[in-house]
């Protein structure tokens, strides 16, 4: 599902962010002004501010942003390739929805965090243990999403395919996967969002770099300005990624499906 707000005036959608944006900082700096906390606990925006220059000068800011986005697209593909086949062929053929649905369903229910244990006994720490923990927490459900959408394909569509010929290959191609693209997409943007919040945590418990590990190498240290700016810069590249991937209702081939 899009939400409809591409009508609005350029100025509202830039506008009122920037002004929510201006109202968070004043907040933000008054609070800190105030010393409920102390600034090692609680920075203001300035000392956050301050603490980006260091974090680039130094090269850890972009080693643990490409050792994290290395993870994530790792996993994250693994998933997809996997995921988006096998949801095709559960939501085509009743006997695997009938036989491999509940275990699916099972393993979707199992927190990501459970695994991290075991990642670490069975690959260490590193990269292979967090890709195989954003591979796990973004397959089942993207195989779920990919067997419904399927599953739920109006049958006149199929109707209208055979009797222009169509089966086979271009069936696939030409009907099911165009159909079902807008609830891939919102699939792919819900489980993207979900493999960066577990890269960041897998980082934090069992990685040596990454931004997750930024963040937990700073609060050992007590340097908070440090562990908000890997926090904001977590948030900024989620938002990235999303709008990388809102970009895929934009293909011609699967623009029909949002009109129906």
């Amino acid at each position: 599902m899009r939400l409809k707000n591409e009508n609005a005036p350029l100025i509202a959608r830039i506008g009122l962010p920037l002004v929510v944006l201006i109202l968070v900082i004043a907040l933000w700096t008054i609070t800190a002004a105030m010393r409920f906390y102390p600034e090692s606990a609680f920075p203001d925006p300035l000392s956050v501010l301050k603490a980006f220059p260091e974090e680039i000068r130094s090269g850890s800011l972009s080693r643990d942003i490409i050792a994290s986005l290395f993870r994530v697209f790792a996993g994250f593909l693994l998933a997809c390739l996997l995921g988006i086949p096998l949801g095709l062929w559960i939501g085509l053929n009743l006997r695997a929805r009938l036989a491999l649905l509940p275990l699916v369903n099972f393993f979707r229910n199992i927190s990501p965090i459970v695994w991290i244990p075991f990642a670490v006994l069975w690959f260490g720490v590193g990269d292979n243990s967090a890709i195989f923990l954003i591979f796990n927490s973004t397959i089942f459900p993207l195989t779920l999403a990919t067997a419904a959408a399927v599953a739920n394909i109006p049958e006149i569509y199929f109707r209208v395919a055979r009797d222009y010929g169509l089966k086979g290959t271009e069936l696939l191609t030409q009907v099911t996967i165009p159909a079902i693209m807008p609830q891939i997409i919102t699939a792919l943007r819900v489980g993207m969002g979900l493999s960066w919040l577990v890269a960041v945590a897998a980082e934090m418990i069992a990685g040596q770099d990454g931004l997750g590990y930024m963040v937990w190498d700073a609060r050992n240290g007590l340097r908070t300005d440090r562990m908000l700016v890997a926090a904001i810069v977590i948030g900024i590249i989620g938002v990235l990624l999303d709008r990388l991937l809102i970009q895929l209702t934009q293909l011609r081939s699967v623009r029909w499906g949002y009109g129906q």
